[in-house]
């Protein structure tokens, strides 16, 4: 039995996203491609799985293509373990990704310090949450403080940066994926 195991992908969320995020109706992707309304309502909802053929012309329609869209697809289902790596704590700051592939969230934890300095500004929201020490974090010219425990929610295009501010610090950051059209025209 293993912690992970590939499925089927499902790409007719990709496709909806795609689709909504150019504002268009299934009439128009319908028009363009030379598929029926019903056909494509299938394909979004996952009740019908597209030939070659027609994911291409679906992709053309949204002016895209069948392999972008396919690495834009959702597993069908998915179950992933990642471990726990065994390395003795010390001075260097670590990171590592809690997730594994192409998902649409992605967390990383963060242990020590890091480059003090470096702004962060990421296209979708995230979640930073303190596991241990504690943490101050600037975004929108405000300070905050952080301790264990202590979340801070930043929307999408928030410039920031971080510090620990106690030794073995260990942040969770966990955001929307980039590839994820999860904001539109917020003002920044």
């Amino acid at each position: 039995m293993g912690d992970h195991k590939e499925q089927p992908l499902r790409v007719g969320a990709a496709v909806r996203r795609r689709r909504r995020s150019l504002e268009l109706t299934l009439a128009v992707v319908a028009e363009r491609s030379g598929l029926s309304v019903p056909f494509l309502s299938q394909i979004e909802n996952d009740r019908a799985r597209p030939s070659t053929s027609s994911l291409e012309k679906v992709a053309d329609a949204l002016r895209t293509t069948a392999v972008e869209l396919l690495a834009a697809a959702d597993p069908a289902c998915s179950v992933d373990v990642v471990r726990a790596e065994l390395v003795e704590a010390g001075p260097e700051p670590r990171s590592r990704s809690l997730v594994r592939g192409h998902h649409q969230m992605h967390a990383s934890e963060f242990t020590g310090d890091h480059e003090a300095g470096r702004e962060f500004q990421y296209r979708n929201d995230q979640l930073m949450y303190v596991a241990d020490g504690a943490v101050e974090i600037e975004a929108e010219g405000r300070a905050y403080r952080l301790g264990r425990g202590d979340t801070l929610y930043l929307t999408g295009g928030v410039r920031h940066r971080w510090r620990a501010t106690v030794p073995d610090t260990r942040i969770v950051v966990v955001a929307v994926a980039e590839h994820i059209e999860a904001v539109r025209n917020r003002r920044r």
